[in-house]
Formats: structure tokens, C-alpha cells, sequence
């Protein structure tokens, strides 16, 4: 999400006008207008943006933090949100895995000595890298290593504005079963925290033998499931829910031009 979108967000969320926010900053109208629009020519100010987070009641120094992030160059970003992405993985596990076996104490003390701060909030952020775990067949199910994941690791990534699930992950497509929404060298983003509902295109693990797909999902009678390519040249196929250990809704989809 951009510095202007998060910015125009809280500010309707309080009810407040431009005008009304203008007033309260000392900056003219038109111009807060160009940056929540993203038009702005001048980068706005630390002065400003300080002010904005006073008005608009954000977290001291966060607009400051997304500004300075989508000035920054290119290659170093790319750098900072791969370790970012990576420190979001281990706060994730590291929370799990000490909620089970150790008290709130010493979950406060495990974090702090490792200075973890699982309480950040990453909804207010510029984007979110999304490892690529590997290809799945859009066609019918192949053996496939997506590395365990959800979560994983993994050597590319993509970015995902408005994706804040830390186990979400991408795939590229393989195959011409899911045309012709989903083509060959597409990459698609399943979120695991997604709900998933009967008519949804999904990544599908199976058990017995471990295989995954890509296809449209439709829930039918006696804990089976109809896996529907989107080609029609494909016919469906009805799997045993007791075949699958995991279906992850896509969300997102960048397409090769």
C-alpha cells in the first residue's frame, strides 16, 4: 500500500476533511491532495509528515519510515525487504512455537532477548515481498518439492501490496489447464488465511502420493471435492478430502505480458 493510500485510509477512517487536516498541518489542500493521490512532485517533508501522524493518529515515526522506503534505491529496498520478509518469518514461528510450550513471561523475555516485536503492525506497510516457492502444474497433479511451505523459504520473491499474510506464497504456473484466466509463466499468490469458499481457483497439496494442483475447487457431497480446470478441453476430477492436507485460496495474479 503507497504513503498516499495509507494516508488517505486513516484520514476517512477519523472522518476528517482535507480541509480540516490542511488546516491542522499548515499545508495547502491541492498539495495533501497530490500526495494522497501519488502525484505529488516534492516528496513530502519529515516536518509534514510528522505533523500527519500527529493529526491522524498514527504510530510515531511510521510515515516517515514508508517515505524514506519508497525513496530509497531500487537494489538496496530489495535487500531491506528480504531481510524484512525473512525477520517476519522467524517472529511467525518463534511466536507459535513459544505460545505452546512456554507461559506469556517468558514469551515476553524469549522476544525481547531477541529482539522480536511480534506486536508490530504490518498493516501499515509500502508492500510485502511473497517468495516464489516453485511451479505448479495448472494441468494434472505432478510430484512437486514446494520446499514445506506454507512456511518456507525460498530464493525469489515478488512483491504483493496489501498482502500482509506472513505465510502467503507465490507459484508460477505451468501448463494451459487454468486459460484463460491463469496462463504458462504466470504467478499467482495464495494467502493461507484466506477462507476459502466452494468456486475458488486454489493451490491443492495432496497426501498419498504428495502431489499439488492448480485448479477451481467446488466442495461436493461426502467430504469430496471437484477439482474444475478453468479449460474446458480438461475434464474434472473428484478427489477424496481425505487425499488433501492443504488448499490455499489465490489472491493475486501478475501475468506475463
Amino acid at each position: 500500500m503507497s504513503l498516499g493510500r495509507i494516508i488517505r485510509e486513516k484520514r476517512q477512517q477519523l472522518n476528517l476533511t482535507l480541509d480540516e487536516v490542511s488546516a491542522a498541518v499548515g499545508f495547502s489542500k491541492p498539495y495533501l491532495s497530490t500526495i494522497e493521490t501519488a502525484k505529488v512532485k516534492n516528496p513530502p517533508s519529515d516536518e509534514l509528515l510528522t505533523k500527519l501522524e500527529k493529526i491522524l493518529r498514527f504510530e510515531r515515526g511510521i510515515l516517515i519510515r514508508i517515505a524514506h522506503m519508497e525513496k530509497m534505491p531500487t537494489d538496496i529496498r530489495q535487500q531491506y525487504e528480504s531481510a524484512e520478509a525473512e525477520n517476519q518469518r522467524w517472529r511467525h514461528f518463534v511466536k507459535n512455537l513459544v505460545n505452546k510450550k512456554t507461559d506469556t513471561s517468558k514469551l515476553n523475555s524469549l522476544l525481547a532477548k531477541n529482539k522480536l516485536d511480534t506486536a508490530r503492525d504490518s498493516s501499515l506497510a509500502s508492500g510485502c515481498l511473497v517468495p516464489v516457492i516453485n511451479k505448479v502444474s495448472a494441468g494434472y497433479p505432478t510430484d512437486f518439492d514446494d520446499l514445506d511451505y506454507p512456511a518456507g523459504i525460498a530464493d525469489n520473491y515478488v512483491r504483493c501490496p496489501d498482502m500482509h499474510d506472513p505465510n502467503s506464497f507465490a507459484v508460477r504456473v505451468v501448463g494451459d489447464s487454468m486459460e484463460p484466466k491463469y496462463r504458462e509463466g504466470d504467478i499467482v499468490i495464495f494467502s493461507p488465511a484466506a477462507e476459502v469458499h466452494s468456486g475458488d481457483d486454489c493451490f491443492i497439496r495432496f497426501v498419498m502420493p504428495h502431489e499439488t494442483a492448480f485448479k477451481r475447487v467446488f466442495f461436493e457431497s461426502d467430504n469430496h471435492l471437484r477439482l474444475q480446470p478453468r479449460n474446458e478441453k480438461y475434464p474434472p476430477a473428484i478427489i477424496d478430502g481425505k487425499r488433501i492436507n492443504g488448499l490455499y485460496k489465490a489472491v493475486a495474479k501478475y501475468e506475463k505480458l
